[in-house]
């Protein structure tokens, strides 16, 4: 496991810094100016949408609880699928660092980048307090991809189906991993029963998460994600479905991706 060796914790298990208290005004100050300028490909008005919950990320019963239900699932994938002890890993999209956490945890070197400024404060000080090791930067990934790092594997979750275009965001990703590497894409299908299940059941029905969450023309037919992969280097070598219960709570892998899915592609 990464740590942070400089951290103290307190009485009730939190852990503080002098440097992670004096100095979060004008981190964020910069995080915000930085986000505005490296826009790349990406919908503000998405981008300002997730902003605006970070605070409530890492509450397990709020409005992400689906993706802490999910992200067991999510890690496991990509954990059996790739070597990630003292791999370097880049997690696209990151939010408040939910699978950046879980990879971490597993001995990757993880870099995790996301242009919500608020996710990147929250998912800060959330691996502080766990003494995880993780560089989170406020970032878009053409600008990680122009230095050539050659990550060993590259994950990118529920991130494609907001962007204004998810292809280039492929061809990003491709050249983001080395070649031999992974790259974790997971997403939604594009479809009657997706629609009917991920947008009028989990927003509007049961309220699983908040309204407005997915538009059903951004969402992603495997054929699409697949051609998309092909051109920009990338071999599909496995789909698989994740379905959640939304009664029982489980959630598990399917060969069905008529709804959620995870891909598997590799340079």
């Amino acid at each position: 496991m990464n740590t942070l060796s400089d951290s103290n914790p307190t009485s009730d298990g939190r852990v503080t810094t002098a440097a992670a208290n004096s100095g979060r005004d004008g981190a964020r100050g910069a995080d915000v100016r930085r986000a505005e300028a490296s826009a790349g490909n990406a919908d503000q008005g998405e981008v300002g949408k997730f902003d605006a919950l970070a605070s409530r990320f890492w509450d397990v019963r709020g409005e992400f609880r689906p993706l802490h239900l999910l992200n067991p699932v999510r890690a496991g994938f990509v954990a059996e699928r790739a070597t990630l002890a003292g791999a370097r890993v880049l997690d696209v999209g990151c939010g408040g660092g939910l699978l950046a956490e879980a990879l971490a945890r597993a001995g990757a070197q993880v870099t995790a980048i996301d242009l919500a400024p608020g996710m990147i404060e929250v998912a800060r000080l959330h691996a502080l307090e766990q003494q995880l090791a993780i560089d989170y930067r406020v970032a878009a990934a053409e600008e990680l991809a122009s230095a050539a790092p050659g990550y060993d594997a590259v994950t990118c979750m529920e991130m494609l189906e907001h962007v204004p275009d998810p292809a280039r965001m492929t061809a990003t990703l491709a050249s983001l991993v080395r070649p031999g590497g992974s790259v974790f894409v997971s997403t939604l299908n594009r479809n009657l029963k997706s629609f009917l299940m991920a947008i009028v059941g989990a927003e509007y029905l049961l309220k699983l998460i908040p309204r407005g969450t997915h538009e059903y023309e951004r969402l992603i037919r495997p054929a699409e994600l697949a051609r998309w992969a092909r051109a920009a280097g990338l071999d599909l070598r496995e789909l698989a479905g994740i379905e959640l219960n939304p009664f029982t709570e489980r959630c598990t892998l399917t060969r069905n991706p008529s709804v959620n899915y995870l891909a598997h592609l590799v340079r």
